[in-house]
């Protein structure tokens, strides 16, 4: 299985067999992510030009493909091979991509309604989007639980084996916040409408707290043990996920509040996205400087094409959300040019990873079975007992 991050966090060789689904893992459905934020974020962005709308129609037309293909494929997964399903939850460094699913889930839905809309027609887009949220959301949910869970009292993790995708399946709660106040106004007014708002923002605080949590031991980790191995080093830019996703739920929040909640609630939240985003987003500054440098010096030193690539893609395009949020509510060209320059940055990134991906795939390299190379940490090989 070639993974996003692989069950060996180093750089892994592989044995060229027939491709199959065996080691297709859930790490698979950041690809799908990756491209539906190019959409989801290009579309966000306040510049209209002939032939951007269909751009992103197409882009979304791919991650719609790619969700129904990776689905089909997952499934069959499970059932011809339950032996290596049940392997991937038993890993530490496998497992947490159980939030990618539902990650998947709510991005191709959030586009869908926001851009795919216009081809199969706003009616069957807001029910895809709410038949995609309501699962992501569920699915988001008991990974959030769960995986914490299994590290808990099944997982056996060295002292060095903190890793930013320990975020993945706490941040799928934040996903469904910041898509989640696209539907409020297809609610009936009243309760309904009120209890999603108020519901997006318990699923903000809920995966909020749960970063915070997270985020000092990964930056403990590699201050008392180095740099993480090269395979792995892509992975530190998944921190800008909640960063950027925070960012734009409580912006979106405060979107869907006005003419929702009462007018007080509606400017209280409307002052809340930017007072907590202002700064959130010049953290994510910070932490894309300190991510970009060690993948610069992982290049260096002989980083090669693997899944964690797709690591450069939704979280920067979650940035590039929050920068247009902002953008929105405090009218500053500075937010807008911020947004435009990530989003370049995400565009750039999706081609790389896209077109490496598709080399490996029809080489069968990305679906042949991983060995982790000789000196891989302990700490990296922990399984159940």
């Amino acid at each position: 299985m070639t993974t996003l991050v692989h069950p060996s966090p180093t750089p892994l060789t592989r044995h060229h067999s027939r491709p199959g689904v065996r080691h297709l893992g859930p790490n698979w459905y950041a690809a799908v992510m990756g491209t539906a934020i190019v959409a989801g974020a290009g579309s966000a962005l306040p510049l209209r030009a002939p032939g951007l709308r269909g751009a992103y129609e197409v882009v979304w037309a791919l991650a719609a493909l790619g969700l129904l293909t990776l689905l089909t494929a997952r499934a069959a997964h499970w059932l011809r091979h339950p032996d290596q399903a049940r392997r991937h939850l038993a890993d530490p460094m496998v497992a947490p991509f159980y939030g990618c699913l539902a990650m998947a889930l709510l991005a191709v839905g959030s586009v869908t309604l926001g851009v795919g809309s216009d081809v199969i027609g706003k009616d069957t887009a807001v029910a895809a989007d709410a038949v995609l949220w309501v699962a992501g959301t569920v699915i988001g949910l008991a990974a959030a639980a769960g995986i914490p869970y299994l590290m808990v009292t099944r997982h056996k993790i060295g002292v060095d084996g903190a890793s930013p995708v320990w975020l993945l399946p706490v941040v799928a709660p934040m996903v469904s916040a910041a898509t989640g106040p696209a539907l409020v106004a297809h609610l009936p007014h009243g309760q309904w409408q009120e209890a999603m708002l108020l519901g997006c923002y318990a699923l903000f605080g809920m995966s909020l707290l749960a970063t915070l949590v997270i985020l000092p031991l990964v930056f403990a980790r590699l201050i008392h043990h180095g740099a993480l191995p090269l395979a792995l080093t892509p992975a530190l830019f998944l921190v800008l996920g909640p960063l950027g996703q925070s960012t734009t739920a409580v912006n979106n929040v405060a979107d869907a509040a006005h003419g929702t909640a009462a007018a007080s609630y509606a400017q209280a939240m409307t002052a809340f996205g930017v007072l907590y985003g202002t700064p959130v987003m010049g953290f994510a500054l910070l932490w894309l400087a300190l991510a970009t440098a060690m993948v610069v010096r992982a290049f260096r030193r002989g980083m090669g094409f693997a899944m964690t690539w797709w690591a450069f893609t939704f979280p920067i395009g979650t940035c590039v959300t929050g920068a247009a949020g902002l953008a929105r509510h405090t009218g500053l060209h500075a937010f807008n040019g911020l947004a435009y320059g990530l989003y370049a940055l995400l565009v750039a990134a999706w081609l790389v990873a896209a077109v490496c991906t598709l080399r490996g795939l029809v080489s069968g390299r990305l679906l042949a079975a991983p060995r982790p190379a000789p000196g891989a940490p302990a700490s990296a090989k922990a399984r159940t007992t």
